[in-house]
């Protein structure tokens, strides 16, 4: 009878063990999942032309003819300087990771789902590209967001017990310091800058996803931008939204 009743007890308990356990790996494997999205279609732009006979020594980004820029920025709503900063941003992109493929439109995709294309809170972008103002992300405190201590010491975002995204194109400062690139050649790192902070998604991207013309790598790449399937639905959608608008290649 005590051999049986030991037996009934350790039964019991084995059954809750293994449903604990199941229900803790449901829990997990629904936090860890993700849609998997087909990459919206790419967007090519039209550049402007080299000067004939004109062979540069170095590959140098060509920036986007003025007609074409013109067109596609009152067909799209996004500001020109901006629109220049995504295509040179992609163009560059590809030619340093010639297996990347992606698109402008996806970097201006991004751009316009963190901060309306530097356009957030009432600013805009001067002819440099520069940020009239600075535009800076809530306090990462664990409030509605993930808890970021301190990065900087609140040198980029003025922040110095929380990280705070900052820029047209959000970076968090200790993202920012791996990441960052200098997209306008004058040897600083701005994250309010677009050249810069444009260069920096794109070629972050790129590094994350690996080839962004398949689905797996498109949905990557978002998905390490910002870990939500609602913001990978938005940036696709808008992406998609502007290649066809100004054409598409596929």
């Amino acid at each position: 009878m005590l051999r049986l009743r030991r037996l009934l007890v350790f039964t019991v308990f084995a059954v809750c063990a293994v449903t604990a356990l199941s229900f803790w790996a449901l829990q997990r494997s629904g936090a860890d999942a993700r849609v998997t999205l087909d990459p919206p279609p790419r967007s090519e732009a039209k550049l402007e032309t080299l000067s004939t006979g004109i062979t540069p020594a170095v590959n140098i980004t060509r920036n986007a003819d003025a007609e074409w820029l013109a067109q596609a920025a009152a067909q799209t709503g996004i500001p020109a300087r901006a629109l220049r900063a995504y295509v040179a941003a992609a163009g560059a992109a590809n030619q340093s990771s010639p297996g990347c493929g992606i698109g402008w439109n996806t970097v201006a995709a991004v751009g316009f789902v963190e901060s309306h294309h530097g356009s957030y809170g009432g600013g805009s972008l001067d002819s440099a590209g520069q940020a009239s103002g600075p535009i800076v992300g809530p306090s990462l405190d664990g409030n509605g967001f993930a808890a970021i201590a301190d990065t900087d010491g609140g040198a980029l975002d003025g922040d110095a017990r929380w990280d705070r995204a900052v820029g047209p194109m959000q970076f968090i400062p200790s993202t920012w310091e791996i990441a960052g690139r200098d997209g306008n050649g004058d040897g600083v790192v701005d994250p309010f800058n677009i050249d810069d902070a444009a260069l920096s998604t794109a070629s972050y991207l790129c590094a994350r996803g690996g080839d962004l013309t398949t689905a797996h790598g498109w949905t990557g790449a978002i998905y390490s931008y910002n870990q939500s399937d609602a913001y990978l639905v938005q940036v696709r959608d808008q992406a998609t939204a502007y290649a066809g608008t100004t054409g598409a290649i596929g």
